[in-house]
């Protein structure tokens, strides 16, 4: 966790532990710190330049904003994300902090309000765009207040080879260089989920003057649960997933517009809460699916993966992805969006081998220069090693950023139900030399009806049913031969010609094994392995017992009440953890009402003798 020279860093920070957990209690009613929260806020109070690369969900926040709230001056705060920065200013001035935003969306009022808290020196964090603060104007008149860190949240945005690269991220360091030339020495502090040892680097070099100290707090998210499926019916897998989840919050992802369309219409025809949100519709509708689903319970967003960016809502339970993401990153990031409250949560993906040729083909239409589209290829490569993962799916996907899983973490689905694999040489073998023998020129369907003696009009036009291969794999049926095609083209053995209709061929690796040089083990998919026995069931987020049931049903009530009124999200009053809690302990007085997990003193103050009077009532 920590990196060279940091135990001095901890001693130098640790006087302030006693202070910081008082504060920490008394603003946010956490009793004490996640892992590796402590020694990042230490090394922040030893005006150390701060890179903490750490899980979605592990309080990264936490760690610049409860040293703006003992230190003096301001924390300027860059942050790509709208939304996400309106949410946390609601969430701190809930807590009784004083914080600002300045951004397009915020309103004349909510400006003049930012402005005159900077030039009193009541602000004790502000919230600003990359592209704001790009601005000439923005950054000469914020350069004249007493800026003591900046904290760059999504750091990896920086990295121009990214996925998520932000031009304007590039011009932190002006920004930096102009306070430097008054003389004035910003702490920076820069936080990231994703971000391999290249990202890393490239942030290290971009954002910071020297090298800072750089904590890896790890990528493993435990509480969440990780799988993948072939796709087989996907509409219909997705529907019965999220029915068996009913009243609970999720995502599920798709990749074009169309295909967000059809999945709200499914799933409310299914009777469930769910709400479309992509490019497409206008930003009234998009903005008033993402406050319905921020403020109530239980709601489904089908989306493009434009959404949740910025939607810091603690408590999804799910994410699906109906569609293959572009590259390990962006799955671990969108997954990321489910149990940030680190209470059980699900990430279920579907795959097929359209998906695969989809991503490649936009991959190779893309403008982007070439040594750009052989790092995506090479990113959507791992992604398929992780879809066609023989064994523990978390310790492929820790391997790839870098972390050792020692032991299989028994919490994905290959461990919950390992595959059945075989040697697969000969069916390998088979399907290259169908590739081979009509040309090269064919897609997987022709290829399957050769293999299988199918004398279709095609086949026997070209004559194809002449060819030895004809007819050597009847004994396997056409969905296995799809599965077959598809961890040959995941494992790099073939690859298909898409600007040429699909066309299949052999590549260098695929020859060898062709020819015996090299084996290859092959999965058997069988009928939706595991799936059929957690369809009709979900982990629970937190258990409330059955008698408490009427009482959290009424404080989700009030507190939607609040939220819809107050018009923030509705964790911003009270997460469903704090409210979990309290339907469990019954609390009866205010110093009992404090002890629970997220009750701060201004929330205590504000809400404190209403919950009870709940409490009082259940």
């Amino acid at each position: 966790m920590l990196s060279e020279d940091d135990a001095g860093v901890a001693q130098v920070g640790a006087p302030h532990r006693d202070k910081a957990r008082e504060i920490l209690r008394r603003v946010w009613g956490y009793p004490e710190f996640r892992p590796g929260q402590g020694e990042i806020i230490d090394a922040v109070f030893a005006s150390k330049d701060v890179l903490a690369i750490m899980p979605t969900g592990g309080g990264k926040s936490l760690c610049y904003q409860l040293p703006a709230v003992m230190g003096d001056g301001l924390t300027l705060v860059v942050s790509p994300l709208i939304a996400l920065m309106h949410d946390q200013v609601a969430a701190l001035r809930a807590a009784g902090v004083e914080a600002g935003a300045l951004t397009s969306a915020s309103a004349p009022e909510e400006t003049a309000r930012t402005w005159d808290g900077l030039r009193s020196g009541t602000l004790k964090l502000l919230y600003c765009a990359p592209e704001r603060l790009a601005l000439e104007g923005t950054a000469e008149r914020l350069a004249q207040f007493p800026i003591r860190l900046l904290a760059v949240d999504e750091a990896h945005c920086v990295a121009q080879w990214g996925h998520d690269f932000r031009p304007d991220y590039l011009r932190l360091s002006a920004f930096r260089d102009r306070l430097a030339a008054q003389g004035r020495d910003v702490q920076i502090a820069a936080f990231t989920a994703t971000a391999d040892e290249a990202t890393r680097k490239e942030i290290v070099d971009k954002l910071f003057p020297g090298a800072p100290k750089i904590f890896l707090r790890g990528f493993d998210r435990p509480n969440l649960r990780i799988a993948f499926e072939p796709k087989r019916n996907p509409g219909q897998r997705i529907e019965t997933f999220a029915l068996a989840r009913r009243g609970q919050a999720g995502i599920v992802y798709c990749a074009s517009r169309k295909g967000v369309e059809r999945m709200a219409e499914r799933l409310v025809a299914a009777g469930l809460d769910a709400l479309p949100y992509h490019a497409g519709l206008d930003p009234e509708t998009r903005n008033a699916n993402q406050r319905a689903f921020v403020q109530s319970d239980g709601v489904v967003m089908a989306a493009t993966v434009a959404f949740g960016m910025g939607v810091d809502k603690p408590d999804v339970r799910y994410v699906v992805h109906a569609d293959l993401p572009k590259s390990v990153e962006s799955y671990y990031q969108e997954i990321g969006r489910a149990g940030r409250d680190a209470t059980p949560a699900e990430a279920l993906t579907l795959y097929g081998l359209d998906d695969m040729k989809l991503r490649r083909l936009q991959i190779n239409e893309s403008d982007a220069p070439e040594e750009r589209k052989r790092a995506d290829h090479a990113r959507f490569s791992a992604l398929l090693a992780l879809a066609e993962a023989p064994t523990c799916r978390r310790q492929t996907l820790l391997a790839y950023f870098g972390e050792v899983l020692e032991e299989p973490c028994g919490h994905c689905d290959l461990c919950d139900a390992p595959p059945e694999r075989f040697d697969g040489t000969i069916a390998a073998q088979k399907a290259m030399s169908a590739m081979l023998r009509t040309g090269e020129r064919f897609g997987v369907e022709h290829l399957t009806a050769v293999l299988r003696g199918e004398a279709t009009d095609a086949v026997v036009r070209f004559r194809h049913d002449r060819l030895p291969t004809f007819g050597v794999g009847a004994d396997v049926s056409k969905a296995e031969w799809r599965s077959i095609f598809r961890q040959l083209y995941a494992a790099g053995l073939a690859e298909v010609n898409i600007a040429e209709y699909g066309q299949w061929s052999v590549t260098p690796a695929g020859r060898r094994v062709l020819k015996g040089e090299e084996t290859v083990m092959l999965r058997k998919d069988g009928a939706a392995p595991h799936a059929k026995r957690r369809r009709d069931r979900s982990p629970a987020p937190a258990p409330v017992d059955a008698v408490d049931a009427g009482l959290l049903a009424a404080l989700k009530a009030k507190r939607l009440e609040l939220a819809r009124a107050a018009d923030v999200p509705a964790y911003v009053i009270f997460t469903d953890r704090t409210l979990q809690e309290i339907a469990a302990a019954r609390p009866k007085t205010l110093d009992e009402l404090a002890q629970v997990h997220g009750v701060g003193q201004a929330k205590l103050k504000k809400y404190g003798d209403m919950v009870l009077e709940l409490v009082g009532d259940g």
